[in-house]
């Protein structure tokens, strides 16, 4: 993983100040302990509304592209951290600053696939997503969704509601 520019520069003067002193500083464990594919651009994320600690809190991330969005291998990637009752936090890579739609789940049996049930496939797992839209009769639009990341190191809150 590369470091953006700011923490390199940081790490080399941590190496400085600390080095004669005979102490190591791991520049790794400097950097944010995102999920996804590394890029010098991420979003912390807090998930509220988490029931419990069972299985994993899954995030997906979609470009601002209508036809993608919500579709089977439409997203960009799916990542998962595990699950923390009442807030689960995370900071979650993005490609580059741009405007992108966060779908989150609770993943409560760590199968890798949302759970659905009932005549009409609505999930009985927790779901949530960006901008925490109100979702009546059907999932939400990609424009109700949308968060524009400008700079990393942003922060949002998503909901999770399970119905």
């Amino acid at each position: 993983m590369t470091l953006p520019k700011w923490r390199t520069a940081m790490a080399t003067v941590l190496g400085l100040i600390t080095a004669p002193l005979g102490l190591h500083v791991d520049t790794a464990k400097a950097a944010p302990a995102c999920i996804g594919p590394a890029s010098e651009t991420w979003i912390n994320i807090t998930v509220d509304r988490v029931r419990n600690s069972k299985g994993l809190i899954t995030a997906t991330l979609y470009t601002n592209e209508p036809k993608r969005f919500l579709v089977k291998n439409g997203s960009l990637y799916v990542a998962s951290t595990p699950a923390t009752v009442g807030q689960t936090r995370f900071c979650l890579f993005v490609p580059h600053p741009g405007t992108y739609a966060i779908a989150i789940y609770h993943d409560e049996d760590s199968s890798g696939t949302i759970n659905r049930g009932g005549l009409f496939g609505i999930p009985s797992e927790a779901v949530g997503f960006s901008n925490n839209p109100t979702i009546f009769l059907g999932p939400p639009s990609l424009r109700s969704t949308l968060v524009t990341i400008e700079h990393p190191n942003q922060s949002i809150t998503i909901n999770v509601k399970k119905f």
